[in-house]
């Protein structure tokens, strides 16, 4: 897998509207995520993993229990997950994860940016297959054998683990996140996981240079400054700062 997952485009609350655009999306995540789940974050390990998160990127705690109580109560916004896909400068691919109350809205900016940029939107499904589905773990750590050992007991279909720079990266379907996350948790007791993610990994990475590095970057913070927009996951490979 290499470091590829990292290609993950973060956002970047460096001022107090971007603050506030990160808070609203970690938000509307958690909100989905325990209302599909439960609101207990001990029995939905994936809204554990979201809050702790969201900790780490400094969102209050107020943000974070009002996405939870609203998840516990009836009624609410409607938020459904939609994916779109297409093709950035030099032919790089890019997926764009989205919860939205209103689909055609939604369709309706992702669309504007992609062709502001020049860029292209593809069918469901264009791009998607040369990217892997990922449940992605890492944590401080030495012993991968141990680990690969911890996986095998708990029959996880983990599909890579890596060691580098005393840190141990692991690699699952996505459909394996939760048993992953609670087989680590049962052989190692309390982690305090440096990465801890669901991604689209790309299978292979498309160079940028010149003029489509900064159409690129252009892209990704119009993508970005959609609100209904969570992630966005892409292929390209940025020259080094």
């Amino acid at each position: 897998m290499g470091r590829a997952f990292q290609n993950r485009k973060e956002s970047m609350a460096k001022t107090a509207d971007a603050k506030t655009k990160v808070y609203s999306k970690y938000g509307r995540e958690i909100y989905v995520c325990a209302k599909q789940g439960g609101t207990d974050p001990a029995g939905n390990l994936s809204l554990r993993g979201l809050i702790e998160r969201a900790k780490k990127d400094q969102v209050p705690s107020h943000v974070i229990d009002k996405a939870l109580d609203k998840a516990s109560g009836v009624g609410g916004e409607d938020f459904s997950p939609a994916r779109y896909e297409g093709f950035g400068p030099g032919n790089c691919m890019v997926i764009v994860d989205c919860l939205t109350d209103n689909p055609n809205r939604t369709f309706g900016e992702v669309r504007t940016c992609f062709n502001k940029t020049k860029c292209k939107l593809g069918t469901p499904g264009s791009v998607s297959h040369m990217f892997d589905h990922c449940a992605i773990l890492a944590f401080q750590g030495s012993d991968e054998e141990a680990v690969l050992e911890a996986l095998m007991e708990a029959d996880v279909d983990v599909t890579d683990i890596e060691n580098e720079e005393e840190r141990i990266t692991v690699f699952a379907p996505h459909t394996e996140y939760a048993k992953t996350k609670q087989a680590l948790l049962n052989a190692f007791g309390e982690i305090d996981f440096e990465v801890d993610e669901i991604q689209f990994v790309p299978q292979t990475t498309t160079p940028l240079e010149g003029d489509d590095v900064a159409t690129f970057e252009k892209l990704l913070d119009a993508l970005n400054d959609c609100d209904d927009v969570q992630n966005v996951f892409h292929s390209a490979e940025l020259p080094q700062e």
